[in-house]
């Protein structure tokens, strides 16, 4: 209880205390002043923070709700797929299940590094791969790149490395179903696909809300991804736009300006946004999970 009050509640408490400051300093603590909402007002004016840029209409709200919006139901989807098709096999099921979970125990940098290479302008598998059709992919995370070929390549990131996480929780909760209902079913000769419907997904929807929940979390603090694929400066070299997320921008108000109680103001817009999102989920999911 007491590290939980430590390394949780106190870093709350403090991003609402350095908030309201004016002109604080971080090497003998002194501040300029107190202001109630005017950190927060900076911080919702500042450009391509919430405004959107003027060359590609992106902000950094805008990246992190595509982010989710794109990334959290494909990781999910794909993932449930896979536990449903693991617990089906029985042939090299440890196997399969160690190749999956691989990307959970990798570095996200590392990760990024590869996913980088694959997806290079020149001499990157996706291109070969796009080529062996006869079609030109072009730049994806180099010089050149678009907006929406860039955030392709973070989609595609964020889903294989979230998606081990999700399989190892969903093919958890399957296999806790007790096979009686399927067997049952099998003697109506209830098709697998309704199966999966009726049976696995209302036993498992506790799980679903869960892997949902802690998804949307994750994705709404997006920050090593965007480092993993593009470095500091959030976008391809020589790019006009950037794919900096709300993360990325509370460390750059601290990192590049040292303007830490305007960091302190983004963070707690963000804790807002997420705790938003949780009650949502919560409470459209009452009448959809069953515990």
């Amino acid at each position: 209880m007491i590290l939980l009050a430590i390394f949780s509640f106190y870093p709350i408490i403090n991003s609402f205390r350095l908030s309201v400051y004016q002109g604080y300093s971080e090497i003998d603590g002194s501040i300029a002043g107190y202001t109630l909402f005017g950190n927060f007002i900076n911080v919702l004016k500042d450009a391509n923070f919430i405004v959107p840029s003027s060359h590609t209409g992106s902000s950094a709200l805008i990246n992190t709700v595509v982010i989710v919006a794109l990334s959290v139901p494909l990781t999910i989807i794909i993932g449930l797929a896979i536990a449903v098709g693991l617990n089906s096999i029985k042939p090299l099921k440890g196997v399969l299940q160690t190749i999956f979970f691989l990307p959970y125990v990798t570095n996200s940098l590392a990760l990024g590094l590869v996913f980088a290479y694959i997806f290079r302008n020149d001499g990157g598998l996706f291109n070969q791969f796009l080529a062996t059709f006869g079609i030109d992919g072009g730049a994806w995370v180099g010089v050149g790149a678009s907006y929406w070929k860039a955030m392709f390549v973070m989609i595609v990131f964020s889903v294989w490395n979230g998606l081990a996480f999700k399989i190892m929780v969903f093919l958890s909760a399957i296999q806790g179903i007790d096979k009686q209902y399927y067997q049952a079913a099998s003697i109506d000769a209830t098709p697998r696909f309704k199966q999966f419907r009726r049976i696995t997904v209302p036993l498992i929807s506790p799980t679903i809300l869960y892997v949902v929940i802690t998804s949307v979390i994750g994705g709404f603090k997006t920050y090593t991804s965007v480092i993993a694929l593009f470095g500091q400066s959030g976008a391809p070299r020589g790019a006009t736009y950037n794919l900096k997320t709300i993360v990325f921008y509370i460390y750059d108000f601290f990192e590049v300006t040292g303007k830490l109680s305007e960091a302190a103001a983004a963070s707690i817009i963000l804790f807002a946004l997420i705790l938003l999102m949780t009650l949502v989920q919560m409470q459209v999911s009452k009448k959809r999970v069953h515990y």
